[in-house]
């Protein structure tokens, strides 16, 4: 009897799967369940699935996604809503469980009230953790690289990976493998460094972790985003050579090796096609030369950049058309509205089907593979107090092995049992930044508090902020202290008036209220009513005083501006055509309110204009309090920063603001002076280096910067990260990589040489490894074999601590200039004080190929270099293997 009821519930189960439509019968091929399910779709259907923007459905918004859609990042907005906007702001005050429910009520409306039901994909941001509310941040990008720890970044990522699982994040536009060639560009920070082979060791370890786990990663940005001078999505005219050598190897280690079924393209051009409608780049490269099989999407509002920007496509529409046709399979926008600038093409016949559906049937294959058909909802419950505890145990760990010391003169540190009492000066102390793309965090802890809880009462922790960041001491004027009348009404900001024209002539186009005055409008203007690159403004209103006696008022901008105070002109720069700051000089009172007024006009885009003040003589207040709280104390830490992110890349690579006066004055006390740097780049120390006791580069720590660093000055924990990027001694310098080509001359400057102030790979540690006993496990081999190398590292020090093993490869001699070194291996290793270990690399004929004339890849005879060391300038250990035919 049992076995007849079994054999009837099987027969019910596959007729009812017969009775299934083929695209919900899970138990056929995905290959043929996406193609009955486009075989079912129309036009606006397929469009939709092709369509990708922040935010969610709300009551009343069912009958715009009645076709589908792509994804949503639930809970996210764009800053304005014009079609070109590109930078996003986060929510970041829901809890886990809200998110899922949301995401939850997102996918009910789609999947049981469309007619197809299609489930949508919840995408997020997860560069160092989710950019959500009670999400852990571990340590910025750049800091996971100086790990040099796959191991380490693979358990970060599986953290971060079950934080967005149990949101039903299901994709996340991670991580950036763009290699940080140049250490101006802003977004240096997201960035595993300037290296193809450590960058795809890490890429691949913070990836295949995601993957694994079945959520759809996203390198981006596709490809070489940084150009000319390290400014960000800059035209690029690199050689297919180059590309093939450098930029490329990265996202071909992520298809092959990691598993990631989704990219992101770029906003920049490659030889003048934009990179979202680049044939040669996601056609010809990605898809039928390496066999792609998942989809690409572009960047946020990137495919309309052909149109507002390049100037390649006459309207949205078409560049909409010229992307697809190129490659691209999803538009990424940032508003719903935006899809009727580009749905035109794929409904009137000017895009074929096949290619239509070719885009769709990436994305269906995607969302097979996710399940969501068979389970596209989340469970709605959070992660245990135990497994947030460990992640924040994780977040610490990944903090102490990421921070690299620069310098420790005397070995000042760790911290002696002598020093009864320490001056922690620096805004960064207080602040605890996260770096970019960051939550809020869940337990954050800045490094004043760390200090406090590990020094106890043994150690006074004295803090004085002592100096800013802000570049002149200047900052923006606040919206408190401005005003205007609208009737009988006080509005705080100024009223705009804004012409398409640059004489502030006849009727504004707009008017309206801006709060504060500081705008870069590089991408579109102010107002999409407005010219691109010919508009004036004028900003009138009243500044209230917050004090009696003086302060310095004015603009920093570009092209013209003038500034009226009480009707009288104070500024006039009118006929500049140049970036530059003035200042005037006010008498005021307290309470008192002056009328304002500014005019402005840009006649060639790219426009700049900040309102600005200097109340108080801050800078001699804040120093006169840390400079007493200095002399006060044993010992000093400084705690210095950099201002970088997106859209805000660096002409100059000094500490900005009024950080290195300071620091000059600190180093007259005669107190050791520790200097902790958080920033995610390169930073420039000639002025204050040599006087220094010691330097550690922190990075972005992430949430338990605190509790890390501390560990490290009192000893608990000994630093063993590395420079994944060279620190130059200057901008002239710049752009410089370590593995670059040999030069038809010397490397040196005339008045500075040519090599860095810390090279690649460099770091120091509390204690000393010798290197030695290099073996060859042969000296010769063929183009088709492999070769052990090994060596002994031996703890020679008076502390417990790790070492990064860095293997570099030089060609000898090769039919074309091939790289001055290489990195080819690394292997970090613990060693306990006096201790020693082999360490042995495997070198496979692959690491020693090149791409010959006609860019084929080969093993050219010849001998090839074997170097072993702590860093790319310091090598220990040398051999050469031969390639015999």
């Amino acid at each position: 009897m049992k076995y007849l009821f079994s054999l009837l519930f099987i027969s019910l189960v596959i007729w009812g799967q017969a009775q299934l439509p083929a695209y919900k019968n899970s138990q056929l091929p995905t290959e043929q369940r996406v193609k009955d399910l486009l075989g079912r779709m129309t036009a606006e259907e397929k469009f939709w699935q092709l369509f990708m923007i922040p935010g969610s459905i709300e009551k009343g918004d069912e009958t715009k996604y009645q076709h589908g859609i792509f994804g949503f990042q639930v809970s996210a907005v764009a800053n304005n809503g014009d079609a070109s906007q590109q930078m996003m702001q986060y929510g970041k005050s829901e809890t886990a469980v809200a998110l899922a429910k949301k995401i939850n009520a997102i996918q009910r409306q789609l999947v049981e009230h469309t007619r197809l039901g299609i489930p949508m994909i919840a995408f997020d941001e997860a560069l160092h953790g989710l950019v959500r509310n009670d999400a852990t941040v571990f340590p910025q990008a750049i800091a996971l690289a100086a790990s040099w720890d796959t191991s380490l970044v693979s358990k970060v990522a599986n953290a971060i990976a079950d934080e967005a699982a149990i949101r039903g994040i299901r994709q996340i536009l991670s991580p950036v493998i763009n290699l940080a060639t140049d250490p101006r560009w802003g977004r240096t920070e997201e960035t595993y460094g300037e290296d193809p082979f450590l960058t795809s060791a890490i890429g691949d370890a913070f990836m295949g972790a995601f993957e694994r786990k079945n959520i759809i990663t996203t390198p981006k940005h596709f490809i070489a985003n940084v150009g000319a001078g390290g400014k960000d999505s800059y035209p690029i005219h690199d050689n297919e050579r180059l590309f093939n050598e450098t930029h490329f190897r990265p996202f071909v280690s992520a298809f092959r090796n990691a598993g990631s079924r989704s990219v992101m393209t770029s906003y920049n051009s490659i030889d003048g096609s934009p990179a979202s409608a680049n044939d040669w780049l996601l056609n010809k490269t990605l898809k039928d030369k390496w066999g792609f099989r998942g989809f690409v999407i572009s960047d946020a509002s990137a495919v309309g950049g052909a149109t507002v920007l390049h100037n390649t496509a006459k309207d949205y529409a078409e560049s909409g058309k010229q992307a697809i046709f190129a490659g691209l399979d999803v538009i990424f926008q940032t508003a719903w509205e935006h899809h009727k600038l580009f749905i035109p093409p794929f409904l009137d016949g000017s895009i074929p089907t096949s290619v239509i559906d070719s885009a769709v049937a990436r994305v269906l294959t995607a969302k097979f593979q996710l399940g969501l058909f068979e389970q596209p909802y989340v469970s709605e419950n959070d992660l245990t107090d135990q497994q947030k505890k460990a992640h924040q145990v994780l977040a610490q760990k990944a903090a102490m092995e990421s921070v690299v010391l620069l310098k420790n003169e005397a070995a000042i540190l760790p911290f002696k049992n002598n020093i009864k009492s320490i001056a922690v000066i620096g805004e960064d102390a207080q602040e605890a930044r996260l770096g970019g793309y960051s939550g809020p965090g869940t337990n954050r802890i800045n490094l004043i508090k760390g200090l406090e809880a590990r020094a106890g009462k043994a150690v006074k922790i004295n803090y004085a902020k002592g100096s800013t960041r802000l570049f002149n001491n200047l900052e923006t004027i606040p919206t408190k202290y401005l005003y205007h009348l609208q009737g009988k009404d006080t509005i705080h900001g100024l009223l705009g008036s804004y012409f398409n024209n640059i004489d502030l002539s006849g009727e504004p186009e707009l008017k309206r209220n801006d709060q504060t005055i500081n705008f870069r409008w590089t991408l579109y203007p102010p107002d999409s009513k407005l010219n691109l690159d010919f508009y004036s403004v004028t900003w009138e209103g009243l500044l209230i005083s917050p004090i009696n006696g003086f302060f310095d008022l004015g603009l920093i901008g570009n092209d013209g501006f003038r500034l009226y105070i009480n009707g009288e002109l104070k500024i006039d720069q009118w006929n500049k055509t140049g970036f530059s700051t003035k200042l005037v000089n006010l008498i005021v009172k307290s309470g008192e309110s002056y009328p304002i007024k500014i005019e402005f006009k840009e006649p060639n885009a790219n426009a700049h204009i900040q309102l600005v003040w200097r109340v108080l003589d801050q800078q001699k207040s804040d120093f006169s309090s840390a400079l007493e709280l200095a002399r006060k104390s044993d010992l000093i830490v400084f705690n210095a920063g950099i201002e970088e992110g997106e859209f805000r890349d660096r002409a100059k690579l000094s500490l900005p603001g009024n950080q290195e006066p300071l620091l000059a004055e600190l180093f007259k006390i005669g107190k050791p002076v520790v200097v902790l740097l958080t920033g995610g780049s390169a930073i420039t120390m000639q002025p204050w280096l040599n006087k220094a006791s010691a330097v550690l580069d922190l990075w972005y720590a992430g949430e338990q910067t605190g509790s890390a660093v501390a560990a490290i000055l009192f000893g608990d924990a000994n630093p063993s990260g590395k420079l994944p990027i060279g620190f130059p001694l200057s901008e002239g310098q710049l752009p410089y990589v370590y593995n670059h080509l040999p030069t038809g001359r010397g490397d040196d400057y005339n008045d500075l040489t040519g090599k860095p102030l810390f090279p690649f790979g460099y770091g120091l540690s509390y204690t000393q490894f010798e290197y030695s006993q290099l073996q060859l496990e042969k000296t010769s081999m063929k183009a088709t074999d492999s070769i052990w190398v090994q060596c002994q590292i031996k703890n020679i020090g008076q502390f417990d601590g790790a070492e990064i093993v860095q293997l570099y490869i030089r060609d000898q001699l090769a039919s074309l200039a091939r790289p001055v070194m290489e990195l080819k291996g690394f292997q970090k290793l613990f060693l306990k004080k006096g201790a020693s270990t082999t360490v042995k690399f495997l070198i496979k004929a692959e690491q020693l190929s090149m791409l010959d004339e006609q860019l084929n890849t080969v093993v050219e005879p010849g001998d090839f270099r074997i170097m072993i060391g702590a860093s790319s300038n310091d090598l220990r250990l040398k051999g050469t293997i031969t390639i015999v035919q």
